[in-house]
């Protein structure tokens, strides 16, 4: 019986160990082993963590030199866009003004008048970018006019003469241009057109600034700027206008300003106004010859306002 009760015993023990060793073989063989088993997890590189956060950084260094180059190629866009921006500027106010002219006067006459006003505002705009000096597009502003912008007029009253004269120059041109039109095809409405071009390129060239004939005579002889803020006054008694009323409180600090200066400015503002006599008589003849054409053209132009 104890020889039979051993013989249980090993067999058990001997198929207890075989039966082990089998599932331990089996574990070993195993492509998923146990999470448990210290030979299931793979060795890992030292240098993985490392690795890991340089690769985030690079990315990272990469996303943002992208964003800037997208910024960087944005701006260089707007920056060659910014001409054709005050283009768009220009027109778009050009726009406006002949929308508000066309309500009292109509369509064809709005957009020749905004017409007429560009040309006389090209005159300046041209004038002082031959003196090397820039100037802006012309803005339009409703019922006021159209305006341009400069760091200066020039640097001497010489020049500030040339570029105010070249405005009433241009835009004289420009009202002969409608004038004509009017004559070839018997057009009322042009005749109009024409003949309020050229009454408001007169009216600038009242001496006093800052009309252009005040412009003009800061060259020719500044003293007549009295006599042009005295002319200025006389046309608001006799056509009361808020748009004159403004000239004549532009005009009179100007005067006091400028008067100031050729006073006590010393050297500089002597140099400033400090012209040539033949150059005075240049800019006399073409201030008087530009009275005598746009008086001329006026009465030429001048229609009944019954047909």
């Amino acid at each position: 019986m104890a020889s039979l009760a051993l013989v249980r015993s090993t067999f058990r023990s001997t198929t207890s160990r075989s039966t082990l060793a089998v599932f331990s073989a089996i574990e070993m063989l195993s492509p998923h082993p146990h999470p448990t088993s210290p030979a299931s997890s793979p060795p890992v590189p030292l240098d993985e963590p490392v690795r890991q956060p340089t690769k985030r950084l690079r990315q990272r260094a990469l996303a943002i030199l992208a964003a800037i180059g997208g910024a960087l190629a944005k701006l260089k866009t707007l920056v060659l866009l910014l001409p054709k921006l005050k283009v768009v500027a220009t027109a778009a106010t050009a726009v406006v003004s002949i929308g508000a002219y066309s309500l009292l006067f109509g369509w064809v006459f709005a957009a020749g008048f905004v017409a007429l006003l560009f040309i006389h505002e090209m005159g300046h705009v041209l004038q002082l970018r031959r003196e090397g000096i820039k100037a802006s597009a012309p803005m339009f502003i409703p019922f006021l006019g159209a305006v341009i912008s400069a760091k200066s007029l020039g640097t001497s009253a010489l020049v500030e003469a040339r570029v105010g004269l070249a405005g009433p120059v241009l835009g004289t041109l420009g009202a002969g241009a409608a004038a004509l039109i009017a004559l070839i095809g018997h057009s009322r409405e042009l005749y109009a057109l024409a003949y309020t071009g050229f009454f408001l390129n007169l009216f600038n060239l009242i001496p006093v600034t800052p009309l252009d004939g005040g412009r003009a005579m800061a060259a020719m002889a500044p003293a007549m700027w009295i006599v042009g803020l005295g002319l200025l006054i006389a046309v608001a008694v006799v056509f009361p206008n808020p748009v004159i009323v403004i000239l004549i409180v532009l005009g009179s600090l100007d005067v006091r300003r400028r008067r100031r200066q050729r006073r006590d400015g010393g050297p500089e503002h002597e140099a400033y106004y400090a012209v040539a006599p033949k150059h005075r008589l240049y800019v006399g003849l073409v201030y008087l010859t530009l009275l005598v054409l746009l008086l001329a053209g006026m009465h030429a132009t001048f229609i009944n306002p019954t047909p």
